[in-house]
């Protein structure tokens, strides 16, 4: 299912262009063998997000931009529409040559997340608003997490819900296993931004999952401070469940 607003199909089109096409450069840039580890994340973070804010700065002169490898322009504060990328979601895993790192570009209207595409060229494949069908999801209730840094309140919702934690890299990774049916939520606490999670969470969103900060609040975008630090990502019918378990 999707929520996208009428009037946004464009957008929602160039989002999709955007994501493939710098996933197109980071498998090439990865695949010229001249860069590996951490060279090749810290490589494939500067050409991704290049050719993200000069093609938006073609196509969408009049949004603001906001990037995770930009220094922030104030004026996107004043601004209604903002686009969010992060240019390598998962640089680690990038680096690393696994496949569970993305690339994120969203728009946020207003300060909520309402356009997103997160491309995962490993797969491959790109989800986006214009087209997002909930899996089905059978079997033991599982919960994504950070495979670094797994959270604290995880591991106690997981202990009272009796699921099992399954750590994966990347916010949209794990955000896009829960939209294919791999798992009921994903958990993250301890520190994110805003581009680690909004084009996920638009996704998200319009494919019918529960999107919020830990304690049930929205997720708000475009804010002076980009730091968010905790959200979680669920099936419906387990949002109730799982937001007393966490707090």
């Amino acid at each position: 299912m999707s929520t996208l607003p009428p009037g946004l199909a464009a957008d929602a089109e160039l989002a999709v262009a955007l994501a493939d096409g710098a996933g197109r450069l980071l498998v090439a840039l990865r695949d010229t063998g001249m860069f590996a580890g951490k060279a090749l994340g810290k490589a494939g973070d500067a050409v991704a997000h290049q050719f993200l804010v000069h093609a938006l700065a073609h196509l969408r002169p009049e949004d603001g931009v906001l990037s995770e490898e930009g220094a922030a322009d104030p004026k996107r504060l004043s601004m209604s529409r903002v686009w969010i990328v992060d240019p390598v979601d998962g640089t680690r895993e990038y680096g690393e040559a696994r496949s569970d790192w993305a690339v994120h570009v969203a728009l946020s209207i207003d300060g909520k997340a309402v356009i997103g595409a997160v491309a995962q060229p490993d797969l491959p494949a790109t989800y986006s608003t214009i087209d997002c069908a909930l899996g089905d999801c059978a079997g033991d209730l599982r919960i994504l997490v950070s495979r670094t840094r797994p959270p604290e309140q995880a591991e106690r919702a997981a202990a009272a819900l009796g699921a099992r934690l399954v750590g994966m890299g990347s916010a949209g990774a794990k955000t896009m296993a829960v939209v294919r049916g791999e798992a009921q939520a994903y958990v993250h606490a301890g520190g994110q931004y805003e581009w680690d999670s909004c084009a996920p969470v638009a996704v998200a969103a319009a494919a019918g999952l529960h999107v919020s900060r830990l304690d049930g609040s929205p997720l708000i975008y475009n804010r002076s401070d980009p730091y968010l630090p905790d959200i979680v990502v669920c099936r419906p019918e387990l949002r109730d469940r799982l937001l007393a378990a966490l707090r």
